[in-house]
C-alpha cells in the first residue's frame, strides 16, 4: 500500500489492483457497515465509538453481566467483567480494569488499569487508577482515590479519601479524610498499613510510614513516625479550651 496521492492516503481499495498485480484471486464479501465504516471527521469517530460501545455493553450483558443504564456505561476495548457484576449509571472503564464476580460498581465511578476482586463494592463517586488492587468484600465509598494501592479483603475507605502508594491490610478501616502524603517534590514514597487498624478520620500519614497490625490512629493525627502493631498513635495538639473567649471575640466585633 503507498500513499502517493494528493490527499497522502491509504485506499483500501487500491489492494483489489495489487492482489490483481500479483495473480491473486479477488472477491466481493459482505460485511457489517459498522465493520468498515470510514471515519474522515470528528462526528465520524463518535458515530464508531457509539457503534462499538453498543457492541460491547451487548456482549457485556450477554456474558452475565447486569448494567442498570447500559447506554451510559462506557467499556474499553479490553475491560473484562466476570458474570454476575453490576454496574450503574454513568460508570466508565478506562484501558486495564478486570472485576471479578459479584462486585458493585456504583454509579459515577471511573476505573483504569486495576482490579477489583469478587464481591467488592466500588462507588459511587470513586476513583480507581493504575496499579490499584482491591480484595474481596473491599469497599471503596464515595470521592475516594486510590492509586497503586492495595486495599485488602474486607478492607474499608467510605469516604472522601485519598490512597497513593499503599498497602492497606485486610479487614483494616481508613477514616473519612484520610490521606497518605506519598508525594515529596522529588519522589514518591509508600505507606504500609497492616490488617485490622483503624484510621480515625481526618488523619494525615506522611510516607514513608509503616502502621502495625491492629494499631489505632487517632482523628486528626499526623502520622511522621512507624506505629507498632496493637498501639494507639496520637499526632495533634493538646485541646485548650478558654472560658468566655467567645463571648468576648463577638463583643469585640460589634465595636464601632
Amino acid at each position: 500500500m503507498r500513499n502517493d496521492n494528493a490527499k497522502r492516503e491509504y485506499y483500501l481499495t487500491n489492494l483489489v489492483g495489487l492482489a490483481n498485480a500479483d495473480g491473486l484471486k479477488v472477491a466481493a464479501v459482505e460485511a457489517p457497515y459498522d465493520e468498515l465504516r470510514g471515519i474522515n471527521s470528528r462526528a465520524e469517530l463518535a458515530q464508531a465509538e457509539a457503534a462499538v460501545q453498543r457492541r460491547l455493553r451487548l456482549a457485556a450483558m450477554a456474558d452475565g453481566v447486569t448494567l442498570t443504564a447500559p447506554e451510559t456505561v462506557f467499556f474499553s476495548f479490553d475491560t473484562r467483567l466476570a458474570p454476575d457484576v453490576t454496574v450503574g449509571p454513568n460508570v466508565v472503564f478506562a484501558p486495564g480494569v478486570t472485576v471479578e464476580s459479584g462486585a458493585e460498581i456504583r454509579a459515577f465511578s471511573h476505573l483504569e488499569a486495576c482490579h477489583v476482586g469478587p464481591d467488592a463494592i466500588i462507588g459511587p463517586y470513586a476513583r480507581l487508577r493504575p496499579g490499584t488492587r482491591v480484595g474481596r468484600g473491599a469497599h471503596v465509598g464515595n470521592f475516594v482515590e486510590l492509586k497503586a494501592t492495595t486495599l485488602g479483603d474486607g478492607a474499608k475507605a467510605n469516604h472522601l479519601t485519598y490512597l497513593g502508594d499503599a498497602s492497606i491490610g485486610a479487614g483494616s478501616n481508613i477514616g473519612a479524610g484520610t490521606i497518605t502524603c506519598n508525594y515529596d517534590g522529588a519522589a514518591k514514597h509508600r505507606t504500609t498499613i497492616g490488617a485490622d487498624v483503624f484510621i480515625g478520620s481526618d488523619a494525615v500519614l506522611v510516607a514513608p510510614v509503616t502502621v502495625g497490625d491492629g494499631a489505632f490512629v487517632a482523628a486528626g493525627s499526623v502520622i511522621t513516625a512507624d506505629v507498632s502493631a496493637d498501639a494507639m498513635a496520637f499526632g495533634r495538639a493538646r485541646q485548650i479550651e478558654k472560658p468566655g473567649r467567645a463571648a468576648q471575640l463577638r463583643a469585640a466585633r460589634r465595636k464601632p
